[in-house]
């Protein structure tokens, strides 16, 4: 940030436990752990649907005659490159772009020294990826890898427009299987950037996309420790995010084994608080619902309770205070919100 002040974030641990202990919660940042797989017990689930492809400006002032003037926005002037020393041009829709416009985008991407200029070029291969055949096509130009080579783009604004063009290609069940490869740098930007950036809020709805169905979530079994730490430090929108994932995940019964053993921080369940939006809690309740529709043996539950901190002490084990939690939001004004609990207590 320009102002010189000190930004938050995961990575930072010192930053975070001063977040924690200004809010007066006492909780810690864990390394994510690895333990026994459990076996796996069937349950019923309820997962997020898929986040919406959007189609955005961004804000961004595009200059008059320049090549994102005439390819952004919904109603749009492309010049053709062959006819660029005669001024032709013809206009066109986003959704019916021809393949040299996509080309010559990814070519400009490429050469661009201006981070600016990255920046609007992904906005509008990313407002293009909005409508199946620029996915397919983008895809088919090897444009996946250009678009996701910008994700250590040092600048920040780059990264969220490289993260908002893979979102929407994500949306395309054969781009996933290009973009599946770039999970790990996707996690590292929500680690490391600024809690409540616009990074790890690209990041999370990209992961939202990736995760709706159980082909990948395996990809993110890791990521649960990452995910419930970044839950009690971020703001409405991110954790509305954040929950967006865990849901997904929570869905998996194959999952179920490495989510319980993440360790959790314990404040996770001051979330459950009439304090707490009406949009989070919904999303919260459907994952406990998930969670609780999982029956580990006695003695896997045993091995669990030998765990310290781990999802399964904090939140399913009898000695853990979410069933307090849950009575008390039994009179919560939000009456879906009585309902969900009710539905988990009994």
């Amino acid at each position: 940030m320009g102002d010189g002040s000190v930004v938050p974030r995961l990575g930072n641990m010192k930053a975070l436990l001063g977040i924690v202990a200004g809010a007066g919660a006492s909780y810690g940042l864990y390394k994510l752990i690895s333990g026994q797989v459990f076996k796996k017990n069937k349950k019923i689930p309820q997962s997020e649907s898929p986040g919406v492809k959007s189609s955005q400006q961004g804000g961004v002032e595009l200059r008059p005659g320049s090549l994102l003037a005439k390819v952004s926005g919904l109603d749009v002037v492309c010049a053709r490159p062959d006819d660029a020393a005669s001024g032709e041009i013809i206009h066109q829709s986003l959704n019916k772009l021809e393949l040299h416009h996509l080309k010559m985008l990814l070519s400009r991407l490429q050469t661009s020294d201006d981070p600016s200029d990255r920046s609007q070029f992904l906005l509008t291969l990313g407002n293009a990826a909005a409508f199946t055949v620029n996915q397919n096509q983008i895809r088919e130009l090897e444009g996946i890898p250009i678009i996701a080579g910008f994700l250590p783009d040092p600048a920040p604004e780059v990264r969220v427009q490289a993260l908002n063009a893979l979102n929407n290609l994500c949306m395309n069940i054969q781009n996933q299987e290009q973009i599946k490869l770039y999970v790990p740098q996707v996690l590292e930007l929500i680690e490391m950037s600024a809690v409540n950036s616009d990074l790890q809020l690209g990041a999370l709805r990209l992961l939202t996309n990736l995760s709706v169905t159980d082909k990948h979530q395996h990809l993110l079994k890791e990521s649960v420790t990452l995910l419930l730490s970044l839950l009690v430090v971020s703001n409405e929108a991110l954790q509305v995010q954040t929950l967006k994932v865990l849901v997904n995940l929570s869905s998996n019964p194959d999952m179920m084994d490495d989510i319980v053993q993440a360790q959790a921080p314990a404040s996770v369940l001051l979330l459950f608080d009439e304090r707490t939006s009406p949009a989070v809690l919904l999303r919260l309740l459907t994952f406990v619902g998930n969670l609780k529709a999982w029956r580990p043996s006695a003695q896997v539950a045993d091995e669990l309770r030998r765990k310290q901190d781990c999802l399964f002490r904090v939140m399913l084990d009898e000695s853990s205070q979410m069933h307090g939690k849950l009575v008390q939001m039994l009179s919560h004004p939000d009456r879906e919100i009585q309902v969900q609990v009710a539905r988990i207590l009994t």
